[in-house]
């Protein structure tokens, strides 16, 4: 079921690298939200651009009412947005979509973040953890400044997750690929390979992510990034190419199997 809200902020506050972190309060749709799906939000001060903007839950807590969004400042809508204080309210339509959806008694999941993908994979590790599931977290970013979510998933998992940084700053250097190959092999010569991935990132490492976890097979997820009209699935602006043809990301997804995706 979809809630219209009008959510007021309760913070709004640069996490480092130019992505900031909001936190509304919007009981309907932190009660329903699940990991995965998103909210579309209508920004104020915005008359101009009456097109709503996606954003994936970051955090949903049912008992405080709270909805957390994870935002990178690109160009001028986000950058509006950091202008918001607090007592502002934004508009907001959720949860939206198709969220995660791991095998019944999921008992080890490898779950792959790029960059500010690391907002829609973060509910979905505290859902795995709390079900009593091993979870591996692989987070890359282009600095450690932008592993914004790094002390989240130690907290959410009990361990730090394994990071890379383009520039060498934290972590292995270079991209988190050779991080997930290096997981799924140690698994499997472990003798318990994992039994899920999840990924969310720039649609290339999602792309080499899923024929990792196919090569080693391994049910995989990913969570597209499309650009979005109405969010609802009437206006079929945020179409997807998958092998039963065109989906709608807003709905059909954003989170599909990896299997189904024509890259």
């Amino acid at each position: 079921m979809l809630y219209n809200e009008s959510a007021p902020i309760l913070a709004n506050e640069e996490a480092g690298c130019n992505i900031w972190l909001m936190t509304v309060a919007a009981p309907q749709i932190a009660a329903a939200a699940r990991p995965g799906q998103f909210v579309h939000v209508k920004v104020p001060g915005m008359e101009g651009h009456i097109l709503r903007r996606p954003f994936g839950v970051y955090a949903a807590d049912a008992q405080a009412g709270t909805v957390d969004m994870m935002y990178q400042v690109l160009g001028f809508g986000t950058n509006h947005m950091t202008s918001l204080a607090l007592g502002d309210a934004v508009e907001m339509i959720g949860p939206v979509g198709r969220g995660w959806q791991p095998p019944a008694n999921c008992k080890k999941a490898l779950l792959v973040a790029g960059g500010v993908g690391s907002a829609p994979i973060h509910p979905l590790a505290c859902q795995l953890a709390a079900n009593g599931a091993e979870v591996v977290s692989i987070l890359g970013a282009q600095t450690a400044e932008a592993l914004v979510a790094r002390q989240r998933f130690e907290a959410a998992l009990g361990c730090a997750p394994r990071c890379s940084t383009d520039d060498g700053s934290f972590g292995r250097a270079g991209f988190c690929t050779p991080l997930v190959q290096e997981a799924l092999d140690e698994a499997a010569a472990a003798g318990a390979p994992f039994d899920y991935v999840a990924c969310c990132g720039p649609e290339p490492l999602m792309k080499l992510v899923a024929a990792m976890a196919e090569r080693a097979g391994v049910m995989c997820e990913v969570s597209l990034e499309r650009r979005m009209a109405c969010g609802v699935g009437a206006c079929l602006s945020c179409v997807v190419d998958t092998t039963a043809g065109k989906k709608r990301a807003c709905v059909d997804g954003p989170v599909f199997p990896s299997t189904e995706v024509v890259w």
